[in-house]
């Protein structure tokens, strides 16, 4: 028998939670051995493309072929395969290949697997990764109509950016993107879909508003995953039907009923098309596909020695503070797992690239730490107070804190500016603090309530002079 080469660290998932992992790793123990198993022959590095704050910033996503990642660190073994199964008391690992490997460490960031709508039809495709993104693109520049069905961050993305095709968006929410934004930023975004409003006049005011709620229910605190594409996917691909314009038609809280080939008795209209798709509030519409983009759920590879890992209620891999799973040794980062310790008030869990860049570079920290016999690291920044940086219909949107009253039971002041096709920015405000905000567009004002949400300073004297545009609020915090 083959003598079993053992690496001092393994990491299984060459997206952006598992190279951020590797790169903390060989920046802590350059001469350490280590190990890269990924399903793809190319990696995907994050990189800032801008900074807005010291600690926020807006990612692009690279891809790099593994060679050229094998170069940059030479101490790193890449193995182009998918994980098997783990045999945690050996400290074994077999690849798909049938290839086994010791490890010393292991940190799992296998990412998560597509939530397809339940339909055998081959007509349903999913989006998730670059090659299911291409696959898209070429089914498109054939197309005349597509049918999406989601209503989160891929799926609002996906819908600016087709072009020339007729599109049946279906959400089971009263308005679009709601896992990200209320539906005063929802309405905001859908003006602004075709980009008519995007050139206001110069003397145009902005509408303040003030709202208390009774309850806001969020997609968060339901703990819907959210999408791990990352940000800017479609920035190379050219979203094209078949058609001379673009036509949206969107259908709220409801989902698709079934999916068939054979043109139902309820639908009315003569032309023929590949698929057929019924909606619980009983529209039938044709179309050439359907796009799935509902959501993920979390990759875990087998144990097959002692007791599996142990699972949140979201089916993610439960890690305790230094990103360490249930079974000794096996770390998990990303998509994959679930943060099983008191978080910060201002911070909480949401299946994004933009938390599997730090989540993995602390868990290589805490790997290299224990490998050193040494203290793990104490939790950054990046745990302290949520933020997100993506594009929705082309506006920068950011997320602070608890931007849409996550934690509050409900009981919240929002303070609203509005400049149609400009900006969009809401307050969060409970008992004279501001706890989270939504800033789209480019207000210029994230450091200031950043600073504000993390040094709870009391605002209640301010009112809505903190929204005012012609106050400079800077001047009031110096």
């Amino acid at each position: 028998m083959d003598e079993i080469k053992v690496f001092d660290l393994v990491v299984v998932g060459g997206g952006i939670a598992g190279i951020s992992t590797i790169e903390q790793i060989c920046l802590r123990l350059p001469q350490s051995s280590v190990l890269l198993i990924s399903a793809s022959a190319f990696v995907r590095v994050a990189t800032t493309r801008l900074k807005l704050t010291t600690h926020i910033e807006e990612l692009q996503i690279q891809e790099e072929a593994v060679n050229d990642f094998h170069k940059r660190y030479p101490n790193v073994t890449v193995v182009i395969t998918k994980l098997d199964k783990i045999y945690p008391e050996s400290h074994i690992i077999k690849s798909s290949l049938g290839e086994t490997f010791g490890y010393r460490k292991i940190c799992i960031c296998s990412g998560s697997v597509p939530k397809i709508v339940d339909f055998d039809s081959p007509f349903i495709i999913g989006l998730r990764d670059t090659d299911s993104a291409a696959d898209l693109k070429l089914k498109l520049s054939k197309s005349k109509r597509v049918c999406v069905l989601g209503n989160g961050g891929i799926a609002t993305e996906l819908i600016y950016e087709l072009k020339n095709i007729d599109v049946i968006w279906v959400i089971r929410d009263k308005y679009i993107a709601s896992a990200f934004v209320d539906s005063g930023a929802a309405e905001f975004l859908m003006h602004c879909a075709d980009g008519t409003d995007k050139n206001p006049t110069p003397n145009q005011h902005a509408k303040m508003l003030r709202y208390t709620t009774a309850h806001v229910s969020s997609d968060v605190e339901k703990g819907i995953p959210g999408c791990a594409l990352g940000p800017n996917w479609h920035a190379s691909l050219e979203l094209t039907g078949a058609l001379e314009k673009k036509n949206v038609t969107i259908e709220y809280q409801t989902f698709i009923k079934d999916v068939s080939v054979t043109k139902p008795a309820t639908f009315q209209g003569t032309e023929e098309w590949p698929a057929y798709v019924t909606l619980n509030n009983g529209k039938v519409f044709g179309c050439d596909f359907i796009v799935s983009a509902t959501g993920v759920s979390p990759s875990i590879p087998d144990i097959e020695e002692g007791k599996p890992f142990t699972v949140g209620k979201d089916g993610g891999i439960l890690v305790n503070q230094s990103m360490e799973s249930s079974i000794q040794d096996i770390y998990a980062a990303g998509d994959v797992c679930t943060v099983n310790w008191d978080v910060a008030f201002h911070w909480f869990q949401m299946r994004l690239w933009s938390q599997a860049r730090p989540m993995g570079a602390y868990a290589g920290l805490c790997m290299t730490a224990s490998l050193l016999k040494e203290e793990p690291p104490l939790l950054d920044f990046s745990f302290e107070l949520f933020t997100h940086v993506t594009r929705f219909f082309g506006f920068r949107v950011v997320l602070l804190g608890l931007f849409n009253g996550q934690k509050l039971g409900g009981k919240y002041e929002a303070l609203v500016r509005v400049t149609k096709g400009v900006e969009y920015l809401k307050l969060v405000v409970k008992d004279g603090k501001l706890h989270g905000a939504v800033l789209i567009g480019d207000t210029e004002m994230e450091e200031t309530f950043e600073n504000l949400i993390l040094n709870q300073l009391d605002i209640s004297r301010y009112g809505e002079n903190l929204l005012n545009p012609d106050i400079d609020i800077d001047d009031y915090f110096d």
